[in-house]
C-alpha cells in the first residue's frame, strides 16, 4: 500500500517546473480530488487518537460538533469565500491580506501560520501517528526484545523511530512532485481510512451483539445512553453547547476550512469555481459520516476495554489491537499510517508554499524566477520536516492531542478570522485595523489562557481560596478555550469598527480579478448545500 500511494504521488508530481504547477497542481484539480483531500488532510491519527479518546472520556458524542458543525461550515465557504479567492487568482491565504490591507499585513499572518503549522499542527500529526503505530503493533515491546531497553526507554525511543519513518516517506514524495503529489496521495490515503475505520465500527458493534449488528447498536445505545448526546452544558470545559451553536466554534471552524492555506491550498488549485464547490459539498457530506467511523468506536472501547485503557488517548489504538483479526491488521495499518501522512504532507506542502511565496518571494529574493521558488519550495520541505520530527516529543509533555491541537490554534484563530470577515463586510476598513486584530488577539488569548495552565500546573487548585484574586484568574482562565475564543473575537471586531470608524480608508479596496480561472459557479450549489444543512440539522435533532 504504501509503495503504491510513493509511487502515484510521484508519478503525478512529475513534471511540476514552475510554481503554479508545483504549488497549485496547475490549478487543474477535480471535484473528486478535492473533496477527498480535504478530508484525508484533514483526518488524521490525531482524530482517531485524540478525537476517539474524548469520546471514550467523559465529552462521548458531543466531541463530533467538530465535524458536523464542519460540514455547514464548508458550504458557507463553498458559496461565499471560495468566489472571492478564486476571482482574486491568489497562491496563499496571507496574500490575500496584501491585496485588501497592505504587505505588513501579509508578513503577520504568514509568520503566524508557520510557527503554528511546524510546533502544533505537523509535530502533533507525526507525533499521534507515532503512538496510535507503537500501540497497535507493539513497536515498543519490539524495542525491548531486540535492544534490551527498559520498558521506559523502549516506548521513548520507539516514539522517535515512528515519528521518523512518518516524517521521512512523507516528506520524500512531498519534496518532489508539490501539490499534485499530495492531492492524489490523498485520494488513495483517504479511501483506505474511510474503508479502515468502517471496518473498525462494524467489528465493534458486532461484538457488543455477539455477532448480530442490530443487537450491537441496541445494546450499544442503551449502555452508552448518557454519552451519546452531542449537546452538554453551556459552561462544559470542553464542548459547550453555547460555543456550538451561538459562538466560540465558529471561529476555528471558518479560519479552518475557509482561511487555513493548509486546507484551502486544495480549492485554490481547483479547475474551475465549480469544480471547487463541488469538491467542498463532497468533503461536507463526508464529514457527517466522520463521528461514526471515530467517535462511535471511541465509546465502544469505553463500553468492552474501560478497566483496560489507562489514558484517552490510548482507547482506539488499545481496541484495533484487540479486536482486529490478524488478517486485517495490514488494512488498518495501511488507513492510519495513510491518515497521518497525507495530513503530514499536506501540511508540509502548505508550510513551503507559505515560505515560499510570503516571505522568500518578498523579502528575499524579490526576482526569483519561477523555477528558482520550486527549488527553494522543495529545501524548505525537507527543513520543515525536520524541524517538525524534532519538536514532535515535546508534545508528550501535555494532555490529550486533540485538546493540545486545538488550543493552540487559538493564539492565532480570533485575529485571522477578524481581519478576513470584518475587512470583507467593512470595505473601507484600514490596514492598522487589521495588524491590530491580528497581534491583538494572540496577547488576549495568552492573557486568557496562559495563567489556567500555570496555575494548573504550579498549584493545587483545591487549595485556592475562594474569593481571591487567584482564585477569580483560575476560573476564568479555566473556562472552555471556545468561549475565549469567542470573548476576543467580539473584542477585535468592535476595535477593528473603531478604528474604521475614526479613520476610513478614502475609497473601497478594488480587489484583483483574474482572467485565467473560470468563475462560474456550480449550479446546484445552493440545491445540495441547503440539503447538507438539513442533514446536519436532523443528525442533532436525533441525538440531541
Amino acid at each position: 500500500f504504501m509503495g503504491a500511494v510513493v509511487a502515484v504521488s510521484l508519478y503525478a508530481g512529475r513534471k511540476e517546473q514552475s510554481s503554479e504547477d508545483y504549488f497549485l497542481a496547475g490549478r487543474s484539480l477535480t471535484w473528486p480530488l478535492i473533496g477527498f483531500s480535504l478530508i484525508a488532510s484533514n483526518i488524521s491519527t490525531e482524530h482517531f487518537v485524540g478525537m476517539a479518546g474524548a469520546a471514550f472520556g467523559r465529552v462521548g458524542l458531543a466531541i463530533a460538533s467538530y465535524e458536523w458543525m464542519s460540514a455547514i461550515c464548508l458550504i458557507f465557504v463553498a458559496w461565499w469565500l471560495l468566489p472571492k479567492f478564486l476571482k482574486a487568482g491568489i497562491y496563499t491565504m496571507p496574500e490575500y491580506l496584501e491585496w485588501r490591507y497592505d504587505r505588513g499585513t501579509r508578513t503577520i499572518m504568514a509568520i503566524y501560520l508557520l510557527v503554528i503549522y511546524v510546533i502544533c499542527f505537523l509535530a502533533t500529526v507525526v507525533f499521534s501517528g507515532a503512538i496510535a503505530l507503537n500501540a497497535i503493533f507493539d513497536i515498543n515491546g519490539m524495542f525491548e526484545t531486540r535492544f534490551g531497553l527498559e520498558p521506559e526507554k523502549a516506548q521513548f525511543w520507539a516514539m522517535i523511530a515512528s515519528v521518523w519513518v512518518i516524517g521521512i516517506i512523507a516528506g520524500s514524495y512531498t519534496i518532489y512532485g508539490g501539490l499534485k503529489a499530495v492531492v492524489w496521495s490523498d485520494l488513495i490515503q483517504g479511501g483506505a481510512l474511510l474503508i479502515g475505520g468502517a471496518i473498525v465500527a462494524f467489528l465493534g458493534l458486532r461484538l457488543i451483539g455477539d455477532g448480530n449488528l442490530i443487537t450491537g447498536w441496541k445494546s450499544f445505545s442503551l449502555a452508552n445512553a448518557d454519552k451519546l448526546h452531542t449537546v452538554l452544558p453551556w459552561n462544559d470545559p470542553d464542548v459547550p453547547w453555547l460555543a456550538v451553536f451561538v459562538g466560540g466554534l465558529w471561529i476555528p471552524n471558518l479560519f479552518y476550512w475557509g482561511l487555513n492555506q493548509f486546507i484551502t491550498q486544495r480549492t485554490l488549485g481547483a479547475k474551475s469555481l465549480a469544480e471547487g464547490q463541488k469538491g467542498i459539498i463532497l468533503a461536507a457530506w463526508i464529514k457527517l459520516l466522520i463521528p461514526f467511523i471515530i467517535v462511535i468506536p471511541g465509546i465502544m472501547a469505553f463500553q468492552l476495554f474501560r478497566d483496560e485503557v489507562a489514558s484517552g488517548d490510548g482507547a482506539y489504538p488499545y481496541m484495533i489491537k484487540q479486536i482486529l483479526p490478524s488478517y486485517l491488521r495490514g488494512i488498518m495499518f495501511a488507513a492510519l499510517a495513510g491518515a497521518v501522512m497525507s495530513s503530514f504532507n499536506s501540511g508540509l506542502n502548505s508550510a513551503a508554499t507559505i515560505f515560499t511565496i510570503d516571505i522568500y518571494e518578498k523579502y528575499i529574493n524579490r526576482n526569483a524566477d519561477s523555477h528558482k521558488e520550486v527549488v527553494v519550495g522543495r529545501w524548505a520541505t525537507a527543513v520543515i520536516v525536520v524541524v517538525a520530527c524534532l519538536w514532535a516529543p515535546v508534545i508528550s509533555n501535555f494532555e490529550g492531542v486533540f485538546r493540545y491541537i486545538q488550543e493552540i490554534w487559538g493564539f492565532i484563530t480570533p485575529g485571522i478570522v477578524a481581519a478576513f470577515i470584518i475587512g470583507m463586510i467593512f470595505k473601507k476598513m484600514p490596514a492598522v485595523a487589521a495588524k491590530a486584530a491580528l497581534i491583538l488577539g494572540a496577547i488576549l488569548y495568552s492573557l486568557f489562557r496562559i495563567p489556567g495552565w500555570v496555575l494548573k500546573s504550579g498549584f493545587d487548585a483545591g487549595h485556592i481560596a475562594e474569593g481571591s484574586v487567584q482564585w477569580y484568574i483560575y476560573k476564568f482562565s479555566t473556562i472552555a478555550f471556545l468561549h475565549h475564543m469567542a470573548i476576543i473575537f467580539i473584542i477585535l471586531a468592535t476595535v477593528m469598527i473603531l478604528i474604521s470608524t475614526v479613520k476610513p480608508l478614502s475609497a473601497p479596496v478594488k480587489m484583483p480579478e483574474t482572467t485565467s480561472i473560470d468563475v462560474q459557479p456550480y449550479r446546484y450549489r445552493y440545491v445540495l448545500g441547503a440539503a447538507t444543512i438539513l442533514a446536519t440539522v436532523l443528525l442533532y435533532i436525533i441525538f440531541w
